[in-house]
């Protein structure tokens, strides 16, 4: 096997072309941080774009940030960080859920799985960031998408396109993302001793109200001591994150408060605390215990879910904790994916998508890793992929058979 490493967007160009010539696949990477998603790769060469690295434009009052798809996604936040700033959308890092280091990542493996985290109710996914990316198809054609400017709206949006598509459409070398100021200040309310069905109202009714939650979790008893080091205690934690103003936060806590004070004991996380225990919800730090055993990542309606993990542990053992206002379910199984059950009962109530994050190679290579998609739409999906991959070089077979 041999591994292809770039350093421009030519030499990548290059890489390509010449594997086009020797109709040789490619299996693409970055840090290799989410390599354990989707289906193996039995792939002759290997694209590693992460020597394609570093900050090509950067400017804060635009609030925009340019990047080769190789740079690190840690010295990104680290910039951003020093300028008060940040990436909205609170991508997710999968190091310590698929057994590899922590910080590791890559801000083009970041659009291509369409990372998000525990503010994605107000802030979106990476695919409403993107202002513009460069890449190369498969055809080894190199084209641009998008700019450097917020509004942007020549020609098809093909950055959106390669959101969420896991480097099967083209590789990008070039992307631009647009940035915003971080909070001065955020504060978690923790609900305590909800059970799921208690906990998706309590939710509900918060994000409901006017006090711009920005993040709703629900963490089981059991699973609760498993964030920030087991701080805040085993008994089952409704998380409410209020972001802003010191003023405008205390007061939108209190008015959440005021609406919950039926709903049982609040306490107040603040600071760094908070900061610490968003991020192990967004990195589903509950269950990276080092294990193949299998780990999902559903989502579907917030009103349904909890009825779903229910009928779910009726027949299997799980394990199960909430996002996104209970919308986001990440579930453990014991052994067994429990695929054809699981997407049974996704459909069963009211319908959604499950994608199996983590599993043995075995599992992944027998099953469907992403939810199948309806026949109208997979025969869409595979004109576009013979559109911009017609030989199927590049990561092939990572998302279907």
């Amino acid at each position: 096997m041999t591994t292809l490493s770039p350093t421009t967007a030519a030499e990548t160009r290059a890489a390509i072309q010449w594997a086009l010539g020797e109709e040789s696949q490619l299996e693409i990477v970055g840090h290799g941080s989410k390599r354990g998603i989707g289906r193996p790769l039995q792939t002759e060469h290997t694209l590693d774009l992460s020597k394609l690295s570093g900050v090509t434009l950067y400017e804060p009052a635009e609030l925009v940030l340019s990047a080769k798809a190789g740079t690190s996604l840690a010295d990104i936040e680290k910039l951003l960080a020093e300028n008060g700033q940040q990436l909205a959308f609170e991508p997710m890092n999968y190091g310590p859920l698929l057994g590899g280091q922590p910080g590791r990542g890559t801000i083009g493996g970041v659009l291509a799985a369409n990372l998000s985290g525990p503010r994605r109710l107000k802030a979106g996914a990476a695919r409403d960031h993107i202002l513009g990316v460069n890449a190369v198809s498969g055809r080894g054609e190199a084209f641009k998408s998008g700019g450097r400017v917020v509004k942007n709206v020549t020609g098809y949006d093909l950055s959106k396109l390669m959101a969420g598509s896991w480097g099967t459409l083209a590789v990008a070398t070039d992307v631009i993302f647009k940035v915003l100021p971080a909070a001065e200040t955020e504060t978690t309310l923790a609900i305590r001793g909800l059970l799921d069905e208690e906990a998706t109202a309590a939710m509900a009714l918060a994000v409901g109200s006017s006090a711009e939650i920005s993040s709703a979790a629900h963490l089981p008893e059991g699973i609760a001591d498993r964030v920030s080091g087991g701080a805040i205690g085993g008994e089952a934690a409704t998380l409410l994150r209020i972001e802003g103003f010191g003023p405008s936060v205390a007061y939108r806590a209190a008015a959440v408060k005021d609406i919950l004070k039926a709903a049982g004991p609040i306490d107040e996380i603040t600071g760094d605390a908070s900061k610490a225990l968003w991020r192990d919800v967004r990195d589903c730090i509950p269950f990276a215990d080092g294990t193949q055993r299998p780990v999902w990542r559903v989502s579907m309606a917030p009103s349904e879910a909890h009825k779903m993990t229910l009928a779910l542990r009726m027949e299997t053992p799980a394990e199960a904790f909430y996002d996104w206002q209970g919308s986001l379910v990440w579930l453990r199984m014991q052994a067994d994916p429990e695929a054809e059950l699981l997407r049974a009962l996704v459909k069963k109530f009211g319908g959604g998508h499950a994608t199996l994050v983590r599993a043995s190679p075995s599992h992944r290579a027998s099953l469907p890793v992403f939810e199948p998609q309806p026949s109208a739409l997979a025969a869409l999906s595979a004109r576009l992929k013979s559109e911009f991959d017609p030989k199927g070089l590049l990561n092939p077979g990572r998302m279907e058979a």
